[in-house]
């Protein structure tokens, strides 16, 4: 794999790294929101949301339209919310191999026990 791609991939995942933007853009996949709405709706200060969604303009991850005196956002590509869906779905397997773990542990007589 070309190193240019990997520095690509790190730059996205960069942008990823924070989780009011997981949540800018998992709200943005149910369809395009002004910045107030995404205000109203993560309960964040209009400033904290305009630096995320500048992160996330700057990594082309989101776009905008003008309508008016508000701007409107939306994801880029609708493959990003697949990529958020298979980490969620990454989530979910290790966290079932976590509840797994403790159930057995907790079967298991305790060293103290033997």
């Amino acid at each position: 794999m070309p190193d240019s791609l990997r520095r690509f991939k790190a730059e996205i995942f960069q942008a990823l790294a924070h989780p009011t933007r997981i949540a800018i853009l998992e709200l943005l996949g149910a369809g395009e929101a002004s910045a107030g709405d995404l205000v109203e709706k993560l309960g964040i200060e209009q400033a904290n949301i305009s630096q995320h969604l500048a992160v996330l303009r700057s990594k082309q991850l989101v776009v905008n339209r003008k309508a008016g005196n508000q701007v409107f956002y939306s994801v880029r590509d609708p493959i990003l919310n697949d990529v958020l869906a298979l980490m969620r779905r990454y989530f979910q397997n290790h966290l079932q191999e976590a509840y797994e773990m403790l159930g057995e542990m907790a079967q298991a007589p305790a060293e103290s026990e033997k």
